[in-house]
């Protein structure tokens, strides 16, 4: 079954928190045992699972990513998005999850996080949501 999640986005450069949306979802599902996958709909925006429990980790992976493709360099891509673009392919626009006991399998600090790159901006993100046979 699939699903679509909006989240509106505040900064230009952000991680925000999808896991309670996303474990709401599987819930509603009634799925107890199989698989969800969560895909951004852009090419400016990614989607993670990392450390939820300290902000600085998220601070420190935004800051390596703006070292490595500042948003200032000469690319030639007319929208002046390009970093956005890279960044999203670094990241990743999907993760695939376990689902058991009606919930997704996520080790003790992992979280979801929508990585935005190019906002603020309201983002769409399909979750889809699919039971053991």
């Amino acid at each position: 079954m699939l699903r679509q999640l909006e989240v509106k986005s505040r900064a230009r450069t952000e991680f925000i928190d999808i896991t309670a949306d996303v474990q709401t979802m599987i819930g509603n599902a009634g799925v107890t045992s199989g698989l969800c996958t969560v895909f951004v709909l852009h090419t400016t925006a990614g989607i993670t699972i990392n450390e939820g429990a300290d902000p600085a980790v998220q601070r420190d992976m935004i800051a390596f990513l703006d070292r490595k493709v500042p948003a200032d360099h000469s690319y030639t891509h007319a929208e002046g998005n390009s970093d956005a673009h890279i960044k999203s392919t670094l990241v990743g626009t999907s993760v695939t999850i376990p689902v058991e006991g009606g919930k997704a399998l996520l080790g003790t600090w992992q979280t979801i996080y929508l990585c935005e790159f190019d906002g603020p901006r309201q983002r769409r993100i399909a979750v889809t949501i699919m039971a053991d046979s």
